[in-house]
């Protein structure tokens, strides 16, 4: 089978962005709160505060995410909700209003559009929330509600707020505040297949699914597959799924998922014994045991093995989300593990994504601490930042950086060593997670040109004709990337 997945994904560098958290507009707007009781900007967020973000901030800002080199975004949920992180949704076709309902986002698909920056939304459609008015209908009318099969509702009264009572419906992972849909019931899927649609119609760029193993009717995904291609064929489909994806990355169903595989071994390389353990033992990703060379090559040559190539390009890369601690704070405040990692990130095959923040060094303890507000410029980190414009810059300008073979040339101690070639260009990069300095060679005879050229870090790079070999001499926790000068 040829399995065809979306050509602009395999050169999107995709920033995601928690809309409550990002920016506030400084225009005046017509906003349904005016002296609302935000939580302070600057302060430790909170499970149930907001601080007031809003799409119009995020318009604002667009000349800084495309000046970072950014030409795709991922939102958190925009849809109208009782939840800063909006995965409690009351209405599908609504975008909350505070955020500055549908004429903001239009506003702002279109600005994003102008500067060639895809939007990508998450789709909550494995459960909605006590505020659907579906679900409401239900605790108003009880048995007698018309939607009552829309969801799993075993016996009554449902007890949608006592904890002393049992709910007597399924929630998500037991929690009350998120009904699930009951995905048979041919109504509901023909329902969020129309969501689906609508959005798709409006202008977004494609979906990312939120828990979408937990849907097990089948052929529920195989039809969103269709009708949203449909509609637009380069629409991206992305699967929020942590660990093996093959059984929904089989052409029918998911462009990729949000690669997990890929953040856990990366950041176990560059951060090593580094990592904070109380930051990471909760999620289902191991950003742990610490990885040798040696070990991080035979994970990474494992999953590029894992899906069809075509599938590789399209994943979405990353190291943190909304639903992980902070890269930065996970290493122990380290700046080189992030430096390191993200060199890891922004020179593998597939999407890599930023979450918004961690290009200027926001720190972040597991959520709510991962949500904090976007930071002042007076508390950027320069050095970070001019890292992630540098990375960026040179996967844009390098095409084998986006979809070259990945072979691995030199593995040993701390030292991992790889090219990215696509025909006749080829970049090498070298990355030293140790404490010492580390030199490797690296033979010719694997080689298709003769790179000479340091476009990034501070290594040295000798040829030696006779020995026909490349020696790396790789400063104590840095990387560094060599070509044959520009394209």
């Amino acid at each position: 089978m040829q399995i065809h997945t979306p050509d602009w994904v395999k050169h999107a560098v995709f920033y995601q962005i928690f809309p409550d958290r990002f920016a506030k507009s400084k225009q005046p707007r017509k906003q349904v709160l005016r002296t609302a009781r935000w939580e302070d900007w600057e302060a430790m967020p909170t499970l149930q505060g907001y601080k007031g973000g809003d799409l119009w901030g995020i318009i604002e800002q667009l000349d800084y995410i495309q000046d970072l080199g950014i030409n795709a975004i991922y939102f958190t949920p925009i849809f109208q909700s009782a939840s800063n992180h909006r995965y409690h949704t009351h209405d599908y076709y609504q975008v909350d209003p505070m955020l500055g309902g549908n004429p903001a986002f239009k506003e702002l698909l279109d600005a994003a559009h102008q500067r060639n920056i895809k939007v990508v939304l998450d789709g909550v459609f494995n459960h909605a929330s006590r505020g659907f008015f579906f679900f409401h209908d239900i605790l108003e009318n009880g048995p007698h509600s018309p939607w009552v099969d829309w969801f799993k509702i075993h016996d009554w009264p449902v007890s949608p707020y006592n904890g002393e009572y049992p709910a007597n419906y399924e929630g998500w992972a037991g929690n009350r505040a998120l009904p699930v849909f009951n995905h048979d019931n041919p109504e509901v899927r023909e329902y969020i297949m129309e969501i689906a649609e609508y959005w798709i119609k409006f202008g977004i760029d494609g979906w990312r699914l939120d828990v979408p193993f937990e849907i097990k009717t089948p052929g529920f995904w195989q039809e969103f597959r269709q009708r949203v291609k449909a509609i637009n064929p380069d629409a991206y489909i992305v699967g929020e799924v942590w660990g093996d994806s093959r059984e929904w990355l089989d052409g029918t169903q998911f462009d990729g998922v949000m690669n997990y595989l890929f953040a856990g071994p990366t950041i176990a390389f560059a951060a090593g014994d580094r990592v904070v353990m109380d930051q990471v033992q909760s999620r289902d990703y191991k950003p742990y045991p610490p990885l040798f060379a040696t070990e991080y090559a035979h994970k990474i040559q494992e999953l590029l093995q894992l899906y069809p190539w075509e599938i590789g390009l399209t994943q979405l890369n990353l190291l943190a989300s909304h639903d992980t601690a902070r890269l930065l704070t996970i290493a122990g405040d380290d700046k080189a593990s992030v430096e390191l990692a993200t060199l890891l990130l922004l020179t593998f095959p597939g999407a890599p994504s930023i979450y918004y923040g961690d290009e200027v060094g926001l720190p972040g303890a597991l959520d709510p601490d991962s949500r904090r507000g976007f930071p002042l410029e007076t508390a950027w980190d320069r050095e970070i930042l001019k890292t992630h414009r540098e990375l960026i810059a040179l996967r844009h300008a390098y095409p084998c950086l986006r979809t070259g073979d990945y072979k691995v040339l030199y593995a040993q101690g701390e030292l991992y060593i790889f090219a990215r070639v696509l025909g006749t260009e080829e970049l090498i990069v070298a990355v030293n997670a140790g404490t010492a300095s580390a030199k490797g060679n690296v033979d010719a005879a694997s080689l298709r040109t003769q790179p000479n050229k340091l476009l990034y870090g501070a290594a040295e790079v000798e040829w030696s004709v006779e020995a026909k070999h490349l020696t790396f001499s790789v400063p104590p926790r840095t990387g560094c990337i060599v070509g044959v000068g520009h394209p």
